[in-house]
């Protein structure tokens, strides 16, 4: 019967004689370390691609994919959003202001970034609300000054849910 070259070796090796016990246990040893190797590299590429993807998920969820900026505020953004929407590939558009502030309560002093949206295109490119622990983004309506603030901010704020 034909046994390729590889597997001959390999039993040739395995198998030996009373006095070759030694490299019995080499190969063995061997064979044991390839074999554990093996399972911790699929666990590891397992988990990796796990984590990849929660990365994509949640936190390009959480951020737009791309932006456009102008010089000075862009006030004709609806036919801007039109024309970008015409690309096949675009799947939404929302607008937003961005802006950097100081946040400051008791003489405490803290840089901030604050970003304006409109609540109701929002939901088509984000997941924030998803993750807010109370109330939501259709509760936000133009003049009511209602924020969303994040947990970490609210803990070295030391405010609580609903603080106002």
């Amino acid at each position: 019967m034909f046994r390729p070259l590889f597997v001959f070796i390999g039993t040739r090796y395995t198998r030996a004689k009373r006095r070759n016990h030694f490299v019995s246990f080499i190969s063995l040893t061997s064979m044991i370390g390839l074999a554990l190797g093996v399972v911790v590299m699929i666990v590891v590429l397992s988990v990796m691609n796990g984590f990849d993807h929660e990365m994509r998920t949640r936190v390009l969820g959480m951020v737009p994919h791309a932006t456009i900026e102008g010089d000075a505020p862009i006030n004709d953004w609806q036919s801007l959003a039109a024309k970008v929407q015409q690309n096949p590939k675009v799947v939404a558009v929302a607008p937003f202001t961005q802006m950097q502030g100081l946040l400051t309560n008791d003489g405490k002093v803290q840089k901030i970034l604050l970003n304006g949206i409109d609540p109701a295109q929002e939901r088509n490119v984000s997941i924030i609300d998803k993750f807010m622990l109370q109330g939501k983004l259709d509760e936000l309506s133009p003049g009511s000054f209602g924020i969303v603030i994040g947990d970490k901010a609210a803990a070295s704020w030391a405010w609580g849910l609903a603080t106002s």
